[in-house]
């Protein structure tokens, strides 16, 4: 079964959201404030975590800082707050998904199980290890060296560059980037890629030409 937290001050909205989660197979746990959850998620483990904004003693921002140190728990980011900065800002802290209140039960189900399935273990048949001159991705430890050197990348950034390699010299557009690695229709525009793979390359350094720009189209992962 399922571990789902649910973070929010306002008991309604987490009574709603109990109610359908566990309708869905669930095991859902509840807090009221961002320490709470930050408490929550270092005595045990969550499959995922659905976290409002603003809250009393730790916002949403400062709780999801803390809750990605102790692992890459999987984040939805629950908010009024519907400003592009709020939710690009988000997506650099590795959430996995931001919705706006108010907001569909249904909706928040298919988005979690959308999230949840991408994190799902790559097959076994896939190797565990790509190496590419000096750039090795590790995939089962979600890490990256560079010439020997761990690469410091973000949740977003390790997929984008997984989902790249994965589809090595295929182009990819932004659109299908977007729709495969967030999982739906993103309300974003361009930049958002285009931030997240200039993050990416520096992050690379002597491979961040392996990333190559495919103008008026997108990127791919050239080997």
């Amino acid at each position: 079964m399922k571990k789902l937290l649910v973070v929010d001050d306002e008991a309604k909205i987490r009574a709603v959201i109990r109610e359908y989660a566990e309708f869905n197979g669930f095991k859902v746990s509840e807090a009221a404030d961002g320490m709470s959850a930050v408490s929550m998620c270092r005595e045990q483990g969550f499959d995922i975590v659905v976290l409002d904004i603003m809250m009393p003693k730790l916002d949403g921002f400062t709780a999801c800082k803390e809750i990605k140190k102790l692992g890459d728990t999987p984040v939805i980011m629950l908010s009024a707050r519907g400003e592009e900065y709020d939710k690009l800002f988000g997506f650099e802290l590795g959430i996995d998904d931001y919705i706006v209140k108010p907001f569909s039960p249904k909706e928040l189900m298919a988005r979690i199980n959308a999230v949840l399935a991408r994190r799902r273990p790559e097959a076994a048949s896939a190797p565990e290890v790509l190496e590419f001159d000096g750039l090795r991705i590790n995939i089962p430890a979600r890490a990256v060296q560079v010439d020997g050197v761990k690469a410091e990348l973000t949740p977003k950034e390790y997929e984008l560059l997984f989902y790249l390699v994965q589809n090595r010299n295929i182009a990819l557009s932004r659109d299908r980037l977007l729709s495969d690695i967030w999982g739906y229709d993103f309300f974003g525009d361009d930049r958002t890629i285009d931030t997240h793979i200039k993050n990416l390359r520096n992050n690379l350094g002597p491979y961040r030409d392996k990333i190559v720009t495919l103008r008026g189209v997108g990127y791919k992962f050239e080997d």
